[in-house]
């Protein structure tokens, strides 16, 4: 059985960091591209970062650029999501996304609140 599942969403002051992980299983996870894709109260999915399968190139939307940092560890099967100097403007639900010519795969998504 296929499973992602995010953790380390929360509560955090603008400014503040927080790291989300996201625990695959049930697939080969070096062999697919990883993402992460958020959805703000009221809005459709964005998409935030990519990591393709070799783990050496990288992609981000410009509004988290410098901000935020991806990266993945194919020994343990996890991807991440190190996000730096928070805004408001980055709550949303959180969700990791495993892509390849094999399939495409979602998590339940991790909540992340940025507020004063």
């Amino acid at each position: 059985e296929v499973q992602l599942v995010e953790s380390g969403g929360g509560l955090v002051q603008p400014g503040g960091s927080l790291r989300l992980s996201c625990a695959a299983s049930g697939f080969i996870f070096s062999m697919y591209a990883m993402s992460w894709v958020r959805q703000a109260p009221g809005k459709g999915l964005e998409w935030v970062s990519s990591i393709y399968s070799g783990g050496g190139r990288t992609a981000y939307r410009d509004s988290v650029k410098g901000r935020f940092t991806i990266s993945r560890d194919n020994a343990k099967n996890t991807l991440y999501l190190q996000m730096n100097s928070l805004k408001p403007e980055d709550t949303a639900v959180y969700y990791c996304n495993a892509d390849s010519r094999f399939g495409t795969f979602w998590g339940q998504g991790t909540q992340v609140t940025v507020s004063s």
